[in-house]
């Protein structure tokens, strides 16, 4: 019912809307990589979009928290505990 207000305005989606769809597009193609480097990668990217959404939502400080451990998470991974 929002999505067609808004439609109904001329604003399809504001910028808030854009980041976190994008924040949540990212998230789900992350999920789909088979190659864990490779998941890890985009899902921090969806996780940092997720972050600058969390402050978009005049700081949502559960979103921004959690993300930004996540993405703490996958740098230790990447680049920090390497697996042979």
């Amino acid at each position: 019912m929002e999505v067609f207000l808004c439609i109904m305005e001329n604003e399809i989606f504001s910028n808030t809307e854009l980041v976190g769809y994008l924040a949540s597009a990212l998230l789900i193609i992350s999920f789909l990589m088979k190659n864990i480097k490779t998941l890890r990668f985009i899902n921090s990217f969806g996780c940092i979009a997720f972050i600058i959404y969390g402050f978009m939502l005049q700081t949502s400080w559960p979103i921004i928290i959690t993300n930004t451990f996540i993405v703490g998470a996958n740098i230790y991974y990447l680049y920090f505990r390497r697996v042979v």
